[in-house]
């Protein structure tokens, strides 16, 4: 009987984790960018909290350039992933700063991914900020 409720608890257990992993994925949040007729431009304004993050997906040629800058008041940065990416970048704000400027080496979905960093990040807090995007 003691086996059982172990195996009970044990399956409690990974069921919650898994629940809890799930929302975690869900947190996140996707969009795609659509330019309005004639304008090859978009912005957004918006906000990411604490360890989530705010994706948002162009599609793209190759030999097109890809401008997009970030404002923010908070510890806020973006990274430029190209089609395919498990999560690496083809730019990196942190390290490379608030604007970029990119030709882009291949056909597909792009993805602007915005993050916080430092002290916004691990407590949690909300920052506002401002993506502006362009494709020539």
């Amino acid at each position: 009987m003691a086996s059982v409720c172990r195996t009970f608890r044990l399956g409690a257990v990974t069921a919650l984790a898994l629940v809890l992993a799930s929302g975690m994925v869900l947190a996140q949040s996707s969009e795609r960018v659509r330019f309005a007729a004639g304008n090859d431009n978009a912005a957004v304004e918006a906000e990411v909290t604490g360890d989530a993050y705010r994706d948002y997906v162009l599609g793209a040629a190759a030999g097109q350039t890809m401008a997009v800058s970030l404002i923010t008041d908070g510890t806020a940065y973006f990274n430029i992933l190209p089609p395919g990416s498990d999560g690496a970048a083809i730019f990196v704000g942190s390290n490379d700063g608030m604007d970029a400027s990119v030709e882009l080496p291949d056909t597909g979905d792009y993805t602007i991914r915005v993050y916080l960093m430092g002290n916004d990040k691990d407590s949690g807090q909300t920052v506002p900020f401002t993506l502006s995007m362009t494709i020539m």
